[in-house]
């Protein structure tokens, strides 16, 4: 199970948390301060697998990305192939890269609902559902659509909303 995906950039800012089991803010913050912390002092040149034993608790796993300022991180049980995680998080940055067209720190942090909505595609209460960065877009696309469509819709029928306008204006 994947326990945590985390998107942190260079100087510790969280741009994304998402943790797939409960805890509490204040513990999110220490976690995330704690990965930061060993992502920030590795070297270039070492693996992108960690123990994360001593972060999360026994049996836990991390892997992360680096690209341009921002770590991609995810965090899971020994019930998760490592290489596999490596994989989904190449699938999270292509399908980001796709909806933003080169995606940049900015884009994350401006387009904050978006960014949920590809995760949540892609992994599920800490499952993974999609490992297609087309079928992860098709469906962003959707519910984008839907979104539209919805926000088009008025609550007010027209005839209420002309019979207001006339009303106001005497």
């Amino acid at each position: 199970m994947i326990r945590a995906v985390m998107v942190i950039n260079t100087q510790g800012k969280p741009r994304l948390a998402k943790f797939y089991e409960f805890q509490p803010v204040e513990k999110q913050q220490e976690l995330i301060r704690s990965v930061y912390g060993v992502l920030s002092s590795r070297a270039e040149n070492v693996s992108n697998f960690l123990d994360a034993e001593s972060i999360f608790g026994p049996d836990t796993r991390l892997v992360y990305k680096h690209f341009a300022t921002l770590y991609f991180v995810f965090v899971f049980d020994s019930s998760e192939n490592e290489l596999a995680m490596l994989d989904l998080i190449q699938v999270f940055v292509e399908t980001l890269d796709k909806c933003f067209k080169n995606v940049c720190e900015l884009d994350v942090v401006l387009n904050y609902s978006k960014l949920h909505t590809v995760l949540d595609e892609i992994i599920f209460g800490g499952q993974v559902l999609e490992t297609s960065s087309t079928e992860v877009l098709k469906a962003v696309e959707e519910i984008s659509k839907l979104e539209t469509a919805s926000n088009a819709i008025s609550l007010v029928p027209k005839s209420v909303s002309s019979w207001r306008s006339r009303w106001y204006t005497v």
